[in-house]
């Protein structure tokens, strides 16, 4: 029987087929207007729910997988970069699919697609929502209305964030691995580059494969599937109670495509690899629960800019941009229901704007959901 483990590599959840995802923090940007994509701003820390069973609610509990810190309208992106072998991808906000705005499905489809194809997509930094753009990924309470799910389903039931990934079938993933060798053996007998024109892993700089831009610092996180003992001063962890449930409702537009698989669905397993449930965490509950302090709020717009920090432009001419649907197309944005966003809007600079491209730890325990 196939290994259906998760597990988390430092803050990396480690799906079973070679998928990682990283979730990444960043600047939010304007609900007016299309923009480039910014960088990343280090990653959010990522705790399993079992290791706090005493401190989270039941059904938390219930549903087991990982929690991590947002603050109100912080935004966010999913890094896919260090996937190993090729994988369908489903993303659901509040089990709404990120992708087809279709409720949560336990199968693949293509009409319309309800998955990304890894490592193609590099990133997802919110719902496809329009032609070759998404909208941002921004963290928002339930109950409000303002989420992806409550504006898509009506309620908001689930919040957070769920993941589920696919792997080739054995035929498929045995001629992968087959091409992979060749292509291998036809690199190694040419002379290896040297200079500016050395290849990198995946054709990509070092910048977006590894989150755009430089992380800011971030307080060191403890070990995986360790519980850190409350810091100096903290009061003691207290019981579990009625958490608030946060959820993601959508920012700014943002030039983004999310490419369309070019597989005919039969080339993928019909039973998924792997699967977690993403609970997202107020700071101030983190803190009661974890003893940690969650990350710094991130940084205003105006520092951003100031800092020199790079905007980035991706584009892929081989892969064609999978079409927006009515559902995620109507989606609002979150300032609807929390007013307009007062801090100063600073553009990029001439320049600022980049062109790319043309150890496990403990298992994470899956529940009901």
């Amino acid at each position: 029987m196939a290994d259906t483990t998760v597990r988390i590599d430092g803050n990396t959840l480690r799906l079973p087929g070679g998928v990682a995802v990283r979730f990444i923090r960043t600047l939010r940007l304007p609900e007016t207007g299309t923009h480039p994509l910014p960088p990343g701003l280090g990653e959010f820390p990522v705790r399993r729910i079992a290791d706090y069973g005493d401190r989270v609610p039941e059904a938390w509990r219930a549903r087991g997988g990982v929690m991590l810190p947002v603050y109100l309208r912080e935004a966010m992106w999913l890094s896919f970069a260090g996937t190993s072998e090729p994988a369908a991808l489903q993303v659901g906000v509040g089990k709404v699919c990120a992708v087809s705005g279709r409720p949560w499905s336990d199968r693949l489809a293509h009409g319309p697609q309800n998955y990304v194809v890894l490592p193609r997509q590099p990133w997802l930094d919110g719902i496809n929502s329009g032609t070759g753009t998404v909208r941002q990924f921004v963290a928002v309470p339930l109950g409000l209305g303002a989420t992806v799910e409550g504006q898509v389903t009506g309620e908001e039931v689930w919040g957070g964030v769920q993941l589920r990934s696919f792997a080739l079938n054995g035929r498929e993933l045995a001629r992968w691995h087959e091409e992979e060798r060749q292509r291998a053996e036809r690199t190694r007998a040419m002379a290896p580059p040297s200079g500016y024109g050395a290849a990198m892993p995946g054709g990509l700089p070092p910048a977006a494969s590894g989150g755009f831009g430089a992380a800011m610092p971030m307080a060191a996180p403890s070990a995986p599937g360790a519980v850190p003992a409350p810091a100096a001063g903290a009061a003691p962890a207290s019981p579990p109670r009625a958490a608030a449930a946060m959820g993601l409702g959508v920012g700014g537009s943002m030039r983004q495509e999310v490419y369309q698989d070019d597989r005919p669905l039969t080339d993928w397993s019909e039973e998924p690899a792997g699967r977690v449930f993403v609970h997202l965490v107020t700071p101030p509950e983190w803190r009661r629960i974890t003893g940690e302090a969650a990350p710094p709020s991130p940084v205003d717009r105006a520092a951003y800019t100031r800092a020199g920090l790079p905007w980035f432009d991706y584009y892929d001419e081989d892969a064609p941009d999978l079409a927006p649907t009515d559902t995620l197309r109507s989606v609002k944005p979150v300032g609807d229901w929390l007013g307009d966003d007062h801090e100063p809007w600073q553009p990029p600079t001439p320049g600022q704007t980049q062109q790319l491209k043309d150890a496990p730890g403990k298992p994470i325990e899956d529940g009901d959901w």
